[in-house]
């Protein structure tokens, strides 16, 4: 499968290829949305960076079965996917995270008072969007 396997820029390897600014954002971001998601991922099992079920919108609680941390746990299994899927596949990975993000915004805009933290993540989604444009610009050529 070729979007699983991803080479330097121009064929380039070792210190030319880190020296790219392109290859370089690429690695960062992918770097970025593989470990965020799976540390907040797990942290919904645990709440020790805030009480998650907070951020549930009143609506979407009322829809899911059981409680608002169940919905937390569900959510932490997905974001530990996403963050696994893009450090395998980072072209489709990036649509993924940008596809999540898009839901928890229109979550957080249901929510009075959270709309900032819903921009915020409506700057992650288009570095989500940026990561998958990269990946497929440093995807290895077909075989």
């Amino acid at each position: 499968m070729p979007f699983l396997t991803h080479t330097a820029p121009a064929g380039r390897s070792g210190r030319a290829a880190l020296a790219d600014p392109g290859y370089q954002a690429f690695l960062i971001l992918r770097t970025g949305f593989t470990v965020a998601p799976i540390l907040f991922g797990l942290d919904k099992f645990f709440n020790l960076l805030v009480d998650w079920p907070i951020y549930l919108a009143p609506w979407i609680d009322d829809i899911v079965p059981g409680s608002a941390q169940s919905a937390m746990y569900a959510v932490g299994a997905i974001e530990i996917v996403a963050g696994l899927v893009v450090a395998i596949a980072p072209r489709f990975g990036g649509w993924l995270v940008a596809a999540w993000l898009a839901g928890i915004i229109v979550n957080l805009l249901s929510i009075p008072g959270y709309y900032d933290i819903a921009l915020r993540d409506f700057g992650l989604l288009l570095a989500a969007v940026a990561l998958a444009r990269l990946a497929a610009a440093h995807r290895s050529p077909p075989r």
